[in-house]
């Protein structure tokens, strides 16, 4: 995913950008007085590295919190003048100001959001927790400066007379329409209202990502007896036995938490005592009446949440959240995923029938529980398509598939080449560093990725800016994708399953978005789009994964380097769309849960939680036991704190976008250099610049069509 992270972004509202249309003199940086502590910050000025990229070996964790406070000093004072200008408002002393402004504390907030997420400690995490509110506060100064905001209307009013380009004109709409969201037009009674609630949820959705970090870890399902582990390989045994030996638990084994619902050794382990007990630590990890459980702060954030909605003139935080993405309303993200439901429970159910059938033919003696279906799904899988993922993943070496499998589609496509910079320093030693060039061989971007889970690492997989690219302030993108595959022992290659695979052509499609950014305005730049666009060029990078040029340059043994066999290769085909019933099904339930949630008015009470979700499943006909959600809502990081609420469904509405987009790629020739350049052109470099419908549009040629992705997902035949 993108991880956009609303904890911690100093505000909705655009803070950089310039001017092309507007003879009014340049922006100059206000003069704010300096203390001697502050100036040895490594955040005090732009960093000298290649692209400004964060100079990790020196900054100490002691560094964010002034760097943080004096960022957000100097940025108020920014504001100020240009609330307080004399001038008549303009399009360059107005927006063109506020893009310029905030220069340090984008440059501290960045870094930080980074390893706070990917490396964290004790005292980041108390820092994170006591800095949320304070840089909620910061952004509602901004946001609801009645000053700023006269100006910013009055530039808006007359943006038909300005004959602003296009990008300009976006920059006047977005940002208007940010401030109007933010609470700009409530009476000064409602916005000390709002602060208040923004505080609140500011910090509890901070402490909901600590409690979830520190419920994973302590949730970890511990074993004493080797042959409870019956069916792991080797590999995965020896980093059981390192995760239990860095908690001092000599002579036993730890099976870590994965964010999902599902943990990846359950397919493997054959004790169902194990496997049963490794599902419910992952069910239950925040729900144990512990320091740790989550229930009573995601009810009063959603609480929070729907008052705030009501505030703004909303009657729910969903409508409020859907009035600048692509569905624009939650009725049509509502019914779009309606329209899978039975298409998508109908092959579950199937799929459920055929491994009920193989437990009944092993005399099992027991019916199908969720922690049973991994486990007899590889089974099914095998007798299927004779397809064992043992023998899969020896071709799928982590740093083959990084450098010939996702590097290699961009340079065949885009033309771009990447090289591994060793002079530049990472936030932890596991981390790579790449230079990436332009297909003129110039300099584009840096590329960092991390690869490997940690314990002090946020579950799951996202992308993110160091540094993000602007025209106006000559920046240049500094990306990271970040993962969880599990770290070899030392000697022993990281060989991933090829559900892996995906996810590192997923993620650095998020990353090709941010590194062909060629925005002016960093508020409009790369991935800074609405969620339900921002997943189509990452879902839409995944097809590259299974294309046979592709595919056939990084499905290599990692002993012997020979290429996968074909009759391999044709058995992996032949499987893509199995289990597909079970995948579509858990995430439409946690897409409508996280509507449901988010649907909730200012006048309904505390929440249950557990009793909200089993009825929210059911209202939505997508209760199966077997099957459940792919998020529950006591650790569904993306909604309470990561900044997909009521937005979860983007990565289904995007599917479609992918889906149908790809479908552009096969009518016209397919993987060529000449289509990836115009899907460059007309998609990646694009940011928010344009009307996201109409740029799809204009790429595709017509509106999305959802057969594609129903095909796709092998919720229909492609011959029906």
């Amino acid at each position: 995913m993108s991880r956009l992270q609303t904890l911690l972004m100093v505000s909705s509202i655009p803070l950089v950008a310039c001017a092309t249309q507007s003879s009014d003199p340049k922006p100059t940086t206000m003069a704010v007085p300096m203390t001697a502590s502050i100036a040895s910050n490594p955040f005090y000025l732009a960093s000298t590295l290649p692209f400004q990229a964060p100079p990790f070996d020196k900054i100490k964790e002691s560094d964010y919190r002034p760097a943080l406070e004096e960022g957000m000093k100097r940025h108020r004072m920014e504001i100020d003048k240009i609330a307080n200008n004399r001038a008549a408002p303009t399009f360059n002393n107005t927006f063109v100001a506020m893009e310029r402004s905030g220069a340090m504390l984008t440059r501290v907030r960045l870094a930080f959001v980074g390893v706070a997420g990917a490396n964290t400690s004790d005292g980041l995490q108390k820092l994170q927790e006591e800095v949320a509110p304070k840089l909620a506060a910061h952004q509602d100064a901004i946001g609801l400066n009645a000053k700023l905001f006269n100006r910013v209307s009055a530039v808006y009013n007359k943006r038909d007379s300005l004959k602003l380009d296009p990008e300009s004109r976006r920059l006047v709409e977005v940002t208007y329409l940010n401030f109007v969201l933010g609470g700009a037009k409530l009476s000064d009674v409602h916005k000390d209202q709002l602060k208040e609630l923004n505080k609140e949820e500011s910090t509890l959705s901070a402490q909901f990502s600590n409690k979830l970090l520190a419920a994973a870890k302590s949730g970890a399902l511990v074993v004493d007896d080797k042959a409870k582990l019956a069916g792991l390989s080797e590999g995965d045994l020896a980093a059981a036995a390192r995760a239990a030996k860095e908690r001092k638990l000599d002579g036993k084994w730890v099976l870590t938490l994965q964010n999902t619902t599902q943990q990846p050794r359950l397919q493997d382990l054959n004790d169902r005592a194990t496997r049963e007990a490794l599902f419910k630590a992952s069910w239950n990890r925040t729900e144990k009446g512990d320091g740790n459980d989550t229930r009573d702060l995601i009810s009063r954030l959603a609480q929070l949440r729907a008052q705030r909605a009501k505030l703004l003139g909303f009657p729910s935080y969903a409508v409020l959240k859907l009035v600048d993405q692509m569905a624009k309303t939650p009725e049509a993200a509502i019914t779009f995923m309606q329209n899978l439901v039975g298409a998508a429970t109908t092959r579950a159910q199937a799929e459920a029938k055929d491994i009920q059938s193989l437990i009944d033919e092993q005399k099992g003696g027991f019916k199908l529980e969720p922690w049973d279906w991994s486990h007899y799904a590889e089974q099914v899988r095998k007798a299927k398509y004779d397809l064992d993922d043992a023998l899969i993943k020896p071709y799928f070496e982590v740093n083959t598939v990084l450098q010939d499998g996702v590097f290699y589609s961009a340079t065949q496509l885009y033309g771009i080449s990447f090289k591994e910079r060793k002079d530049i320093p990472a936030y932890q030693e596991d981390v790579r560093v790449f230079e990436v060039f332009d297909k003129d061989g110039s300099s584009l971007a840096l590329f960092y990725f991390d690869p490997f889970k940690r314990d002090n690492k946020n579950g799951g997989a996202w992308m993110d800016n160091f540094v993000n690219q602007s025209k106006l302030l000559g920046t240049k993108p500094v990306i990271y994708n970040v993962t969880n595959f599990t770290k070899p022992m030392a000697g022993q290659p990281a060989l991933l399953s090829f559900d892996d695979v995906v996810t590192m052509f997923h993620e650095f499609g998020h990353g090709l978005h941010g590194l062909f950014a060629s925005q002016q305005y960093p508020s409009l730049s790369g991935t800074a789009t609405a969620r339900d666009f921002v997943e189509f060029p990452s879902q839409f990078n995944e097809h590259w994964a299974t294309e046979p040029t592709i595919f056939a340059h990084y499905a290599k043994h990692f002993k012997t380097g020979e290429p996968m066999p074909q009759a391999l290769v044709d058995k992996l085909k032949k499987a893509a769309t199995f289990n597909k019933g079970y995948g579509m099904t858990e995430t439409i339930a946690a897409a409508l849960l996280d509507m449901k949630w988010h649907s909730l008015g200012a006048q309904s009470a505390i929440q249950d939680a557990d009793r909200f979700e089993a009825q929210s499943l059911k209202q939505d006909k997508i209760d199966l036991s077997y099957v459940p959600p792919r998020y529950r809502s006591s650790y569904f990081l993306h909604i309470w704190s990561n900044g997909y609420a009521a937005g979860y469904y983007a990565y289904l509405w995007t599917q479609m976008l992918s889906d149908d987009g790809f479908e552009w790629f096969k009518e016209n020739g397919g993987l060529t250099r000449e289509n990836g350049d115009r899907f460059r052109a007309m998609v990646l470099s694009r940011g928010n610049s344009e009307e996201l419908d109409k740029l799809y549009r204009d790429f595709r040629g017509k509106a999305p069509s959802v057969e594609p992705m129903l095909i796709n997902r092998g919720l229909k035949s492609a011959n029906k």
